[in-house]
């Protein structure tokens, strides 16, 4: 594996870091999110696999903490 592989997450988050949205960060966290709970349901639909409770308990959780950080007001 070649180092420009390597620093391929590191880019990732340092053009994160440009967003002119101040809370891009907060944007970025929800999705990812949305996108465990989406990798197990599109697991299920096109591989077939069949994710066990703790999968299930993990996708949950992962859309509660998308409901909190999106959702839950704050004071400014």
């Amino acid at each position: 594996m070649d180092s420009w592989w390597a620093a391929r997450p590191a880019a990732y988050g340092f053009a994160a870091t440009l967003q002119p949205d101040a809370h891009f960060g907060r944007i970025l966290a929800a999705y990812g999110g949305i996108f465990v709970a989406g990798s197990l349901l599109w697991g299920a639909v096109a591989d077939g696999y069949r994710p066990d409770r703790y999968d299930i308990l993990g996708a949950v959780i992962c859309l509660f903490g998308v409901v909190v950080i999106m959702y839950v007001p704050r004071s400014h």
